[in-house]
């Protein structure tokens, strides 16, 4: 029986709640999208995303289930966080950042950032990555130490890594640029090509608030850092500039 088959029967635990969450999802299932997910998200042996399952649902789509879910159990949400599906593991972090967002206590805050932190096995592609740790960890860090994110930073595991520096979207768009200059400098020998592509989108987006800061780091690093990190920082410079950079003639 084939995961996108509606007849497919639950795990023990699951509530009611949760199966309502997965039939919707097999209704939505396409198998062609499916395909092309695998493929895109790297699923193949030896790659990145080995062994993730996806079903083929859209993201605007899961957005709505989750939406539409926010008030699931605590408990049924990190089964959801915990599922073998892709698309099933997206819809319980994206919940997870609703409740976060509409949470009225800082207790309440604390309790989501947490649980967040302990689920990062599972949080590993990085569509997972992008679309909510700024919205739970940068978000959660805006007023608080970022020690952690140094700690991560210097992290073996390649998800923690980018969540370490993708955090910092979250500070950036609110013009505070004081940890991601120093957590892209970690992270500038590292060989993954994921986390250069994360760095040099920081950086751009850091450069979009503080240009001269961009600069400054750059002509520091532009000579030695990944060729894909340094593209991706300088994207949107003037193409004369641009060239300089990438010809190492500035």
């Amino acid at each position: 029986m084939s995961l996108s088959d509606p007849k497919r029967t639950f795990p023990i635990g699951y509530n009611l709640i949760n199966m309502l969450i997965t039939k919707e999802m097999r209704k939505l299932a396409n198998s062609k999208i499916a395909e092309q997910s695998q493929r895109f998200m790297k699923t193949a042996k030896g790659e990145y995303g080995h062994g993730d399952v996806f079903i083929g649902i859209r993201a605007p789509e899961l957005r709505k289930l989750a939406k539409k879910y926010v008030d699931l159990s605590i408990t049924d949400l990190k089964k959801l966080i915990k599922s073998k599906i892709h698309e099933e593991r997206l819809t319980g972090l994206l919940i997870l950042v609703n409740k976060y967002q509409s949470a009225k206590e800082e207790s309440e805050r604390n309790k989501l950032y947490e649980l967040y932190i302990k689920h990062f096995k599972y949080i590993n592609n990085w569509d997972l990555v992008d679309v909510t740790c700024p919205k739970i960890i940068g978000r959660h860090l805006m007023d608080k130490s970022r020690e952690v994110l140094y700690i991560w930073a210097e992290s073996d595991h390649l998800w923690t890594k980018r969540i370490a520096i993708i955090a910092n979207w979250w500070f950036i768009r609110n013009g505070d640029l004081r940890d991601v200059f120093k957590i892209s400098k970690i992270l500038l020998t590292d060989k993954h090509d994921l986390i250069h592509k994360a760095v040099g989108w920081m950086l751009r987006e850091a450069g979009k608030k503080n240009l001269k800061a961009l600069e400054a780091f750059l002509k520091k690093h532009y000579k030695t850092m990944p060729r894909t990190m340094l593209r991706y920082s300088i994207e949107k410079f003037p193409e004369s500039k641009r060239q300089k950079y990438l010809s190492g003639n500035i």
